[in-house]
Parts: structure tokens; C-alpha cells; sequence
């Protein structure tokens, strides 16, 4: 009897210990901030064994472990204690701001869900610590390095940056993906293409390595001071040699994930120096040939020639405007034509720019094109230089003389000449008379009687038509926003034209005039404008593709100003290609 009763109560106590006991069910992270260069393990675990596991889908990072399960099942003291662990380990896929979501399992018939977890992403750090991945990969094995041509360079001087990836040789990599890229502010940058990746046989800190060049980039720094090259991270598949080996003896690999990082790199801009510098001097810095050239020497008036003020060599020579020439008050001059001819090479910029003025003139005479001067700073000397342009007469044999018959006189600026004749020369003398009849005339039955008389009445039917027309135009709704949209566009234009100098005004209404004068000429409604539907329509209407292209390159350049440094020389040309563009597509659109 005695022993049925301690059976009663163990099992009493044995079933209320198990009824009572509280289910856990819950999801640890390693780390809640991370750089994108670093690793992220996450351990789901649950004190009571269950089923139908179901992991969160993890969307925001790539899975470079995992599942990896873990069972800890001891008594202490009469005291059962269970753990069963699932874990993964991540690299998240970009910076930002992310979550792991729910994880669910059961457990006796329940459902019991993890809480989220936020988790934010930095860019990458210089030393990752990443206990957790890739134990497996010998130390020192890949290196990405950053290898700068310069690190004190004059401003608007040409550096190179040229990224490195060592392998050592009992190790391989499969694949690679870049998740930081160097966004190079306060430099002007352009990547060099790289046509296909060659293996190559190097040292790396004396030791022997393959490596490959995965990028290159020239950097012109637009600001003094220091300034830093924002790290290069990559995730990598690395092949490892494990101690297997197939039924032929050959050595079995096995692949794992790995992120490494370039690391950043600081530059020490130095200002051009003050001593020497000359007064018109506009930032050109490299080595650089300067002339002027015409088309013709001799010509007939009303026929025209061009001048040509060209810079060519090896510098920054998108990043300063030439000067302007000064021709005779007399001659007929428009607005000149920019082109440049650049390649950007790993050594810099080399190539050429060039205005084109348009000149006609009107008179006969020898007109003289002045010598203008083009100044740059010599990277190689360290000092300012001057190139001026020889000074040219353009002869116009056939044409009226200006202000007078006497075909011997010359026009302004030429050797012994004689001065124009203008309009005033003679002022003093009138050439016509305001001579005012004695006799007066009766207005009764005079010309302004009657045309006072009449009008009214014939203007009766031009009011009803004008008042017609007046009512059509304010029940046209789609027209008058058109031509409400329109003026907005030349106002945008005109206030972009104002903020020349300023960045951020400038590009934000360049970029409002191209909308609207595009929705205005289209008749795009406002929800449904996009790049896409835009080119669409254009080409609906036969404009040609290549101004096309200009249009939407223009709305890439206001999209991209705003992380990019840009110079007055760039939106000077954005603003005259934009005048350009519209101009061109009124005239194409059908």
C-alpha cells in the first residue's frame, strides 16, 4: 500500500513537471550591426525537440553555411536539459537596414514562432572580425589591394587606382562579386575597361602569388586637403584542397565564402601654389599645345569662315574652358560649337577641345583676329606656363564698304587704315522734311469722319470671332496645360541658366525643365512619365535616336550630379546641350 502511494506521487510530480514546463522557442544573432565585408551567424534553438522546421527566407543575405544542427540532451541533479540548435551563417548582400524574419516549428501539435530581429549593414570596416567563417582558409592566402600611382597629388592632377586580386597557389578562387564599390567623392572619375581578367605571376610581401587586375580607375581630385578612397569589398567562392581525393588520387576541393576588402585609402591633395600664377589662369593642369587657326585667309563678304581655338594634349581636359576670342565689332559672329576628342588612358586624359566660331563678314576690308593667350600649370616643371597665338588677317576682297562708296576704305584694326563710316557720321544733317500744310481741311465728311463712323460697326464680327476663339482656347484644357507646362519648362531652363556654379539648384531645375517641357510636348500625364515611355513616344513622333540619347543622357547627368562632383565647365555644357536637345526635338517632332 505504502509503495503504491510514493508510485502515485512520482508520477504526480513527474506529470505536473512536464505539464508546467514553458516551451522556448527563440532566435540569437552574433552581432546586430555589421559591416558589409563581415559575417552574421544566427542560431534558432528550442528547449523541447520538434518538427516541420521552417527558417525565415533570409532574402537580404546570402546563406554561405548552414543548416548546421546541434542536440544537447543531459540530466544534472535528476534534471532533464534539452537543446536542439539550428544554425546559418550569412553575408548580407549591400548596406542598409534589414530584418530576420520569423522562424516557426512545432512542438506537440503547436505552432511557436521566433521574434524578429532588425540588423543593420555599414559599409565595410578595415579589420572584419569574423570569428564564425572561413576557418578553413589558410591565413594570408587572398589579398585584395588598392594600388594608388600617387598619394600627393596637385589638385586636378591625373592618379591612377588599380585593384589587385593575390592568390596563393594552393588556393583558387571561382567566382567573385563586388557588394562595396568606392563611390570616389571629391574626385572626377572614369573606370578603364578591363577586357577580359588575365592570371598573372607576381609577389605580393615577397611572397609568390597569382594575381589578377579586377579594376582600374583615374582619379582627378576637384578639392585640397586629405581625402579618402572609400574601400573595394568583394564575396568571393574560394576553392580549398581538402585531405579527400577522388578514385583517380586527384586532391578533392571544397568551396566556402569569403569577403574581402581593399580597405580604404587616404590621399593628400596640395593646392597649385599661388607664386606665379597667372591672372586668367582657368585650372587647365597638364601638358598642353594651344592655337587658333581659320578655314580661310581671303573671302567675299556674307561668306563665311571658322575660327578654331583649340587645346590639345595630356591633362585634365575636361575640367576647364578655353578662352574666348575677341574679334572686330564689325564682323558677324556666332556662338561657337564645343567638340572635344579625349581618351581617358591609365596615364590620364589625352586628347583635344575645341570652339568653333562661325564668322561672317559683311564689308569689304582686312580684319585682324587678335592673339589670345591660354595659360596651364606644368606638372613636370611645377610652374605656370603661357602659350599665345599668332594674330591673323582675314581679307574680304568682294563686298559693299561699309558707310560710304570709297572701296579703299578698310574695315577697324587693319594696318593704315581709315576709320568706318557708321550711321551717326552725318547726323547733323537731315534728309527729310516735316513740312506741314497752311490749309485746313473740314473733318465732315473726311477720311477719319467716316473710318470713325464705320469702324464700330466693322468691328462687330471680328469681336464675335475673337470672343469665339477666346472661349475655345479656355475650354481646351489639354492645351492650356501644355502651354502652362511649357512656360514652366523655359522658366526651369532659365533658373537651371541662373544657379550655373551652384550644383544642386542647377541640376535640379535642369532636370525640372526636361520634365516639363517633355510632359508639356508629349502630353504625358504626371503618374505615367518615365524614362521608358518617354523614348517611346519620341520615336513614335520620329525624332531622331540620337537626340534622343542626348535627352536621356542629360537625365542620367542630373541624376548622377547629385553624388558625383561636378565642375562649371560640365554644367555649362549640360546647359547648352539641354537648349540644344529641346530645340532639336521641336523641330523633328511630328
Amino acid at each position: 500500500m505504502k509503495l503504491f502511494k510514493h508510485i502515485t506521487v512520482l508520477l504526480f510530480l513527474l506529470s505536473t513537471s512536464f505539464v508546467f514546463s514553458q516551451v522556448e522557442f527563440e532566435a540569437r544573432v552574433s552581432k546586430k550591426k555589421l559591416g558589409v565585408n563581415e559575417r552574421l551567424r544566427v542560431d534558432f534553438s528550442m528547449n523541447q525537440n520538434g518538427d516541420n522546421f521552417s527558417p525565415p527566407s533570409f532574402a537580404d543575405f546570402d546563406i554561405i553555411g548552414g543548416p548546421n544542427q546541434s542536440v544537447s540532451n543531459s540530466w544534472i541533479n535528476g534534471k532533464r536539459t534539452f537543446k536542439k540548435t539550428y544554425s546559418y551563417f550569412l553575408s548580407p548582400k549591400k548596406q542598409g537596414n534589414y530584418k530576420i524574419e520569423q522562424a516557426t516549428i512545432e512542438i506537440e501539435g503547436e505552432t511557436y514562432s521566433t521574434s524578429v530581429i532588425a540588423i543593420a549593414v555599414t559599409s565595410a570596416v578595415s579589420r572584419p572580425n569574423d570569428p564564425n567563417t572561413a576557418q578553413t582558409i589558410p591565413e594570408g592566402s587572398i589579398h585584395l589591394v588598392a594600388e594608388v600611382s600617387k598619394t600627393t597629388p596637385y589638385l586636378n592632377e591625373a592618379i591612377t587606382v588599380v585593384y589587385k586580386l593575390y592568390v596563393s597557389t594552393n588556393t583558387g578562387v571561382s567566382n567573385w562579386r563586388e557588394i562595396n564599390s568606392p563611390k570616389f567623392n571629391d574626385f572626377w572619375s572614369q573606370n578603364i575597361e578591363i577586357k577580359g581578367l588575365k592570371i598573372e605571376n607576381g609577389k605580393y610581401k615577397g611572397e609568390d602569388y597569382r594575381y589578377v587586375i579586377l579594376r582600374k580607375a583615374v582619379l582627378y581630385p576637384q578639392k585640397t586637403g586629405t581625402l579618402e578612397i572609400e574601400p573595394l569589398s568583394l564575396n568571393l567562392t574560394i576553392d580549398i584542397p581538402t585531405n579527400r581525393r577522388d578514385i583517380f588520387g586527384g586532391r578533392l576541393m571544397s568551396q566556402v565564402h569569403k569577403t574581402v576588402s581593399a580597405g580604404s585609402r587616404t590621399i593628400k591633395v596640395k593646392p597649385l601654389p599661388e607664386t606665379g600664377k597667372p591672372l586668367d589662369f582657368g585650372g587647365a593642369v597638364g601638358e598642353f599645345n594651344f592655337n587658333v587657326t581659320t578655314s580661310k585667309d581671303a573671302l567675299n563678304a556674307n561668306e563665311s569662315l571658322q575660327a578654331k581655338v583649340a587645346v590639345s594634349g595630356k591633362g585634365n581636359l575636361k575640367l576647364f574652358q578655353l578662352p574666348k576670342l575677341n574679334l572686330p565689332s564689325s564682323l558677324e559672329v556666332y556662338e561657337p560649337e564645343y567638340s572635344e576628342k579625349i581618351n581617358t588612358y591609365l596615364s590620364g586624359m589625352q586628347g583635344s577641345i575645341t570652339d568653333t566660331y562661325t564668322v561672317v563678314p559683311q564689308y569689304k576690308g582686312k580684319y585682324p583676329i587678335p592673339s589670345i593667350s591660354f595659360s596651364y600649370f606644368d606638372l613636370k616643371t611645377e610652374s605656370y606656363k603661357r602659350i599665345s597665338s599668332n594674330e591673323a588677317i582675314v581679307n574680304v576682297i568682294e563686298g559693299p564698304v561699309y558707310g560710304a562708296s570709297d572701296n579703299n576704305i578698310v574695315a577697324e584694326g587693319a594696318p593704315n587704315q581709315r576709320f568706318i563710316l557708321n550711321n551717326d557720321e552725318f547726323v547733323f544733317v537731315k534728309t527729310e522734311a516735316q513740312l506741314v500744310s497752311k490749309e485746313t481741311n473740314d473733318f465732315f465728311n473726311s477720311t477719319g469722319f467716316w473710318t470713325g463712323l464705320l469702324a464700330p460697326l466693322l468691328a462687330i464680327p471680328f469681336a464675335i470671332v475673337f470672343r469665339r476663339k477666346k472661349e475655345e482656347r479656355v475650354n481646351d484644357v489639354v492645351g492650356n496645360r501644355l502651354r502652362k507646362a511649357d512656360k514652366l519648362a523655359k522658366r526651369y531652363l532659365s533658373d537651371a541658366k541662373k544657379a550655373l556654379g551652384d550644383k544642386e539648384a542647377f541640376y535640379v531645375a535642369l532636370e525640372k525643365a526636361l520634365h516639363n517641357y517633355l510632359k508639356a510636348r508629349l502630353n504625358i500625364e504626371n503618374n505615367a512619365f518615365s524614362k521608358e515611355k518617354s523614348k517611346e513616344l519620341l520615336e513614335g513622333k520620329q525624332v531622331d535616336s540620337a537626340v534622343i540619347l542626348d535627352f536621356d543622357t542629360l537625365l542620367e547627368n542630373c541624376e548622377l550630379a547629385r553624388y558625383t562632383p561636378i565642375t562649371n565647365v560640365a554644367m555649362q555644357q549640360d546647359y547648352d546641350k539641354a537648349a540644344r536637345t529641346i530645340h532639336t526635338i521641336d523641330k523633328q517632332i511630328k
